[in-house]
């Protein structure tokens, strides 16, 4: 299994725009071969002293995928294309962190 942690910092007040889009994306990536999760979040307002404060310009998405070769699919695919055109003017970074289980 593999988990995926993609951090989408977004230019200053798109943020609702942006997630308009992607949940357009949404039901097309879960349908996908070896998606087991897929969903957007946002940071959370909470007390909890080791958070670092609340980010309003970033979405982090939380992906798990049941092989590598399915994400690597899935970062080609032609949905994933058109998505990235949509909200190109919409996001300023993308950090992708790919994790496994040990």
């Amino acid at each position: 299994m593999i988990h995926v942690i993609a951090t989408i910092e977004l230019r200053p007040g798109r943020r609702n725009e942006f997630l308009t889009a992607f949940r357009e994306l949404v039901p097309k990536v879960r349908a996908e071969e070896g998606c087991l999760e897929y969903g957007p979040t946002v940071d959370a307002h909470t007390s909890i002293s080791a958070q670092p404060p609340p980010r309003d310009d970033v979405v982090v998405v939380v992906e798990k995928w049941d092989r590598l070769s399915a994400l690597e699919k899935h970062l080609v695919a032609p949905h994933m294309q058109d998505y990235r055109a949509r909200v190109k003017e919409l996001v300023a970074k993308v950090e992708l962190r790919i994790l496994e289980p040990v």
